[in-house]
């Protein structure tokens, strides 16, 4: 049988465009040499202050980047290529603890910008930009397209997504003001934008209301976390606008069981949206947030390899066909991760 999860992507709009490429920490490379992309992850979070003064007990410093090349490797070995780091400020970005992850370990790692809070900025935000006390240009602009057009704190690392929040507190006024700033970067770089969201408030609709606003094509927009609903009407509504969607948390059988999801996206499958689903975890080699072992006791699945090795065998006995799972995970993220030259209508 044809490996679900190859690696030889069919031609599209995203392979055809002569001169595209996607950044990675390794550098730049064509979209036909991403393959079998998990588009929602994360390698290391964590909470700077609170990791300086108050390190995690689980937390392995002198063995975590041999830990995340391990996991990684393993991903390469059940046919997976490409891996999109999601961890954005607010969640404990560190490219340079990453670098060498990046360097040995055999898939592709794509860094992200943006920013990560469903409420306020910190304090900084407050007197920076403009009309504030230090006037100026919006820092948050400058951060995200300085990440995406030259490097990621001093080195060479080049963002190839934005990343955006909206949960139960609605989009806020600093929120707004993250998601803005994501817009122009969006706008000016041709960087696709993929959301935290909340299925249960279908706060996906305001994201989309929000961004579309603001010029952002909505086919350049990922609703993130679709999977934890079964409300298939609204996740229509979603792709129907034009977005993709992250059915992203396989493995957080806390929120809801992977059966269940799997079947969430079969019955979408059944209606004809293999072209705008992405699949992957939302999860972590570690977390400050749910560490080890609160994972291996609540969300033992919760791992890179769940996808090869339990969910996508789940799909096909359910019916999704080997070109499916293609189109969701090879082609659809090929087409997303491509940068789009700016419209002008």
């Amino acid at each position: 049988m044809t490996d679900p999860l190859r690696t030889d992507p069919r031609g599209d709009s995203a392979q055809e465009r002569p001169g595209a490429v996607v950044q990675t920490f390794r550098g730049p490379v064509h979209p036909d040499q991403l393959g079998t992309t998990l588009v929602h992850e994360h390698v290391f979070v964590g909470s700077p202050e609170l990791d300086l003064n108050h390190p995690h007990p689980e937390w392995e410093p002198d063995t975590a980047v041999d830990r995340a090349v391990t996991a990684l490797t393993r991903l390469r070995d059940l046919g997976v290529r490409t891996v999109v780091d999601l961890t954005v400020l607010g969640l404990g970005r560190d490219v340079a603890r990453l670098v060498p992850v990046a360097e040995r370990a055999p898939v592709h790692l794509i860094a992200s910008t943006g920013y990560y809070t469903a409420n306020v900025l910190p304090p900084f935000f407050r007197t920076h930009g403009p009309g504030l006390l230090v006037d100026g240009p919006d820092p948050l602009i400058e951060f995200f397209l300085h990440d995406i057009e030259e490097g990621i704190a001093g080195t060479a690392v080049r963002a190839g997504m934005l990343k955006v929040v909206t949960d139960e507190e609605g989009i806020t006024e600093d929120v707004a003001r993250v998601m803005t700033a994501a817009a122009v970067a969006a706008q000016q770089t041709g960087v696709p934008i993929t959301t935290h969201s909340r299925p249960a408030l279908r706060n996906g609709l305001d994201q989309q209301a929000f961004l579309q606003k603001r010029g952002v094509p909505l086919d350049r927009v990922v609703i993130g976390h679709s999977g934890d609903t079964e409300d298939l009407t609204y996740l229509r509504v979603l792709m129907d606008a034009g977005s993709t969607i992250g059915m992203d948390r396989f493995g957080m059988e806390h929120v809801l069981p992977d059966e269940r999801r799997v079947a969430t996206v079969l019955a979408l499958l059944r209606l004809g949206y293999a072209d705008r689903m992405v699949l992957s975890h939302d999860a972590a080699c570690f977390s400050r947030v749910t560490p080890p072992s609160w994972r291996a006791a609540h969300a033992p699945h919760w791992r890179f390899e769940n996808l090869p090795t339990r969910v996508v065998p789940m799909l096909l006995a359910g019916g999704a066909t080997e070109d499916e799972l293609h189109q969701m995970t090879v082609v659809n993220p090929a087409r997303l991760l491509t940068p789009h030259p700016r419209r002008t209508s």
